[in-house]
């Protein structure tokens, strides 16, 4: 099974995909993880292209990330799609707790020497994910196929319903 993750900075992505590790046993990656490099150093796009290819042919996976630009390949390539389309005030809220709960230290979900960090232009992109990114998100969303089950989460309920489902297709599989 191959699942991907997607939605705004503290949306809960990360998360809920550890959980997810966890309970379905399949191999997790936290996109940010592989793409910033110690100091904040952004993977090249060709570095970064050949190393999600890679990942997308791995039998298996649990995926963590947005990174546009690679999105639609990993789309492709994932059976399960969860979308967290959270309040927006709900994911500022999120993202500002985290940076106080890892203050100079790095999070689980982050390549060591990335410490915690938190600038205006990230808040301003989470706050204005629902109203920039979302509508085509929803758009390829749609577009993803017959064969790509899409869940969408708007609260903590859904995570649990999702996972209960999740367990249940596992068995099958």
């Amino acid at each position: 099974m191959k699942l991907l993750l997607i939605g705004p900075g503290g949306s809960g992505k990360s998360t809920f995909a550890r959980e997810l590790g966890e309970k379905l046993e399949l191999p997790l990656y936290h996109l940010d993880a592989y793409y910033w490099k110690p100091g904040w150093v952004p993977t090249p796009n060709e570095e970064w292209d050949e190393f999600i290819g890679k990942l997308i042919r791995e039998p298996a996976w649990i995926m963590d990330g947005n990174y546009g630009r690679t999105l639609e390949m990993r789309l492709k390539a994932a059976d399960v799609v969860i979308f967290f389309d959270l309040p927006s005030w709900l994911a500022v809220y999120r993202v500002i707790k985290r940076r106080i709960m890892y203050h100079n230290r790095t999070r689980p979900d982050l390549n060591e020497g990335c410490p915690e960090q938190l600038d205006w232009d990230f808040v301003k992109w989470v706050w204005n994910f629902r109203r920039h990114k979302r509508p085509q998100l929803l758009e390829q969303l749609e577009n993803c196929g017959d064969n790509v089950r899409v869940f969408i989460v708007k609260n903590g309920k859904d995570k649990q319903d999702i996972l209960e489902e999740l367990l249940s297709l596992r068995s099958f599989v």
